[in-house]
């Protein structure tokens, strides 16, 4: 089962979330497979190292919305999507075109020309008064110029640029598990709160958070994907007064929020010259969902249906006992 783990580290300007995505990732990428879009080895894990820290930021900052994580590319991998809502559901989705070689490496798929971004977007979707998106952007490059290689340096290099917090971040994927770990040091305002209280000055603060993210960078992908949180945390952190809290609410798990509705919707925005041209071409309109791989089929009399007002659509039937 999914999990999610809630630690700070007593005294210290530091906190942490650890993310294990089990069943919930098995299912996203068995149902590309069973409709033939399975992504290549390659893509998987970097979907899946996306996937997971999408979940890690949305549990770190608590947004009531959607954080889109993105990357835009100009390799192989066009684009990059994975999505966590405020309940912990993610999605997750990529737009590859071209041949992507075994054992490639988030450079050669995302960023071989130097022109890659990655975007972190905050939608509050029910778009209530006073609440606007949000986007920040940064290059697949470190402030020398230098190209990002891997996601966790990606996203490090976005929370430091975007955000002005230094994390650390440590994440991984296979077929069956994606993981991750997120160290952060407190904003300025939580940072002195615990520093004034525990008698903690500012050399000894930033000292703590180099020394812990020191041992962070120590973890190995088969760690993180093989040892069960309490041995992990145990083994990297024992010297360290950590403090776990027990998960509170919904587990992570996958949750497509596709429809029938949405993708008529998009059918209505194509136009409806454009749709019976489809129709006549292949008898029907057959939309799969990007991210769930869901199909949703559309006949002459559903698409009639889209584009007839519902003043002048016929009347449900209703049975006469």
């Amino acid at each position: 089962m999914s999990e999610i783990h809630k630690f700070i580290f007593d005294g210290l300007p530091v906190r942490g979330h650890l993310v294990r995505l089990t069943d919930g990732w098995r299912e996203l990428l068995q149902r590309r497979a069973r409709a033939g879009r399975a992504w290549p080895a390659p893509v998987r894990e970097l979907m899946g190292e996306m996937t997971v820290a999408a979940v890690l930021m949305q549990a770190n900052i608590k947004f009531d919305g959607a954080l889109i994580l993105q990357v835009f590319g100009d390799g192989p991998v066009k684009l990059a999507v994975a999505e966590a809502h405020a309940d912990l559901a993610f999605r997750a989705t990529a737009k590859v075109i071209g041949e992507v070689e075994p054992g490639a490496e988030l450079g050669s798929m995302l960023n071989r020309a130097g022109a890659g971004r990655c975007s972190i977007t905050l939608d509050p979707g029910s778009r209530q008064a006073g609440r606007q998106t949000y986007q920040g952007v940064v290059a697949l490059s470190d402030a020398q110029g230098v190209a990002l290689r891997s996601v966790s340096q990606m996203l490090e290099h976005y929370m430091l640029q975007s955000e002005q917090l230094e994390t650390r971040l440590a994440v991984a994927a296979n077929d069956q598990v994606a993981a991750g770990l997120l160290i952060q040091r407190l904003p300025i305002e939580g940072s002195a709160n615990v520093a004034a209280q525990a008698g903690i000055d500012d050399s000894a603060r930033d000292e703590a958070f180099r020394r812990i993210a020191l041992l962070t960078a120590t973890l190995t992908p088969v760690e993180l994907l093989g040892l069960d949180p309490t041995t992990l945390l145990r083994r990297l952190y024992w010297q360290e007064p950590l403090r776990r809290f027990d998960p509170v609410g919904a587990a992570p798990r996958f949750e497509c929020r596709c429809s029938r509705d949405r993708v008529g919707r998009m059918m209505q925005g194509l136009g409806r010259a454009e749709v019976d041209a489809i129709l006549a071409e292949q008898g029907r309109v057959q939309v799969a969902c990007e991210f769930c791989a869901l199909q949703y089929r559309f006949d002459a009399v559903d698409v009639g249906e889209l584009f007839t007002p519902p003043r002048d659509q016929m009347p449900p039937t209703v049975a006469i006992n």
